[in-house]
């Protein structure tokens, strides 16, 4: 790993902003452009890190280019290949020294004009900041699918989170600390943020609708995410499985009671062949169901009992950051 320093003495900054990007090179300058004055309107020293999560774009140029520029506000790390979003935003976490610590996407759909908002709550007392989008401008489709899952999520999990899309929030450094001792190989960054907040607070904030480039989530990427949230965080889902066992259970005792009753009193018949065909195949599906998701559960005992690093960094480029005067 290739580790570039300018030696710049600094103290620990009272903000960090933990930015992940991933092929964004369209939308990079326009970031910069609007990133960096809002931060300087706030009157608070700050740090802006960001992780490249395996960019085959010029993302990697432009990103240099602004620590060239801006290096005593400026960090950057480089992972070796896409280990995705949240892994990318545990790299910053790690690395962030600030007493506030704001994620935010590199796409702009989230003004850096709203981090504001977040840290007057953060003075307020709140120690997680989440954030809701106002008038999102996503496809229909994104905008149910989101609905829908928020609600099944919150019902199993127990997590409240009103907008889990919106990726722009704040985190105390009590709770990045908690954070960053989670060594869950796959997780939800927004999730264990809420989960480790004692004063937890969520805010509006603005959506604008991307501008350059493509969402990375695609639907399947979408329903992959939300289906690791909820059995990373709960398993209730089990529990209603094995709920529904006992209750099938009991429903095939009676229906087979049923039969043996009615094959005495009306004698043997070949009519309900289909229907018991039928309740076979319902039965069937739902045992591959049950083995599948106790096969997820068991895939993510795998993953964890392989201690595997979470990412891999290829290049840091930063300024002396050996003196932390928190």
């Amino acid at each position: 790993m290739s580790v570039q320093r300018l030696i710049t003495p600094v103290r620990a900054p009272y903000l960090s902003i933990v930015i992940p990007v991933f092929n964004e090179e369209d939308s990079l300058p326009a970031l910069f452009e609007q990133l960096y004055p809002a931060l300087d309107a706030l009157g608070r020293s700050y740090e802006c890190i960001f992780i490249d999560d395996g960019s085959t774009d010029a993302s990697v140029s432009l990103l240099r280019k602004m620590f060239q520029a801006r290096p005593d506000h400026t960090r950057l790390l480089i992972l070796r290949g896409n280990f995705g979003q949240h892994a990318a935003i545990l790299a910053g976490f790690e690395r962030a020294r600030g007493e506030l610590i704001v994620t935010l996407d590199a796409d702009l759909q989230n003004p850096p004009s709203e981090i504001a908002q977040i840290v007057a709550q953060f003075d307020q007392g709140h120690d997680y900041i989440g954030t809701v989008r106002q008038h999102r401008q996503d496809v229909w489709w994104r905008r149910a699918a989101s609905s829908a899952m928020n609600s099944l999520r919150a019902r199993i999990s127990g997590i409240r989170m009103t907008d889990q899309g919106c990726m722009l929030r704040g985190y105390s450094r009590a709770v990045v600390d908690a954070i960053n001792q989670s060594r869950e190989v796959s997780t939800f960054v927004p999730a264990l943020g809420s989960l480790y907040a004692l004063r937890p607070t969520e805010i509006p904030v603005q959506h604008h609708e991307r501008s350059t480039g493509e969402s990375k989530y695609s639907l399947y990427r979408l329903i992959r995410l939300n289906f690791d949230l909820v059995t990373g965080f709960s398993v209730v889902p089990l529990q209603l499985f094995s709920l529904g066992g006992i209750v099938i259970a009991l429903l095939s005792a009676c229906f087979v009671l049923f039969l043996l009753v009615r094959r005495i009193v009306v004698g043997p018949e070949a009519e309900g062949m289909f229907t018991l065909f039928a309740l076979v195949f319902l039965l069937i599906g739902i045992a591959l169901f049950g083995i599948g998701l106790l096969g997820e559960y068991i895939g993510r005992i795998y993953l964890q009992v392989r201690h595997r690093p979470r990412y891999l960094i290829d290049a840091v480029l930063e300024s002396d950051i050996h003196r932390e005067d928190r």
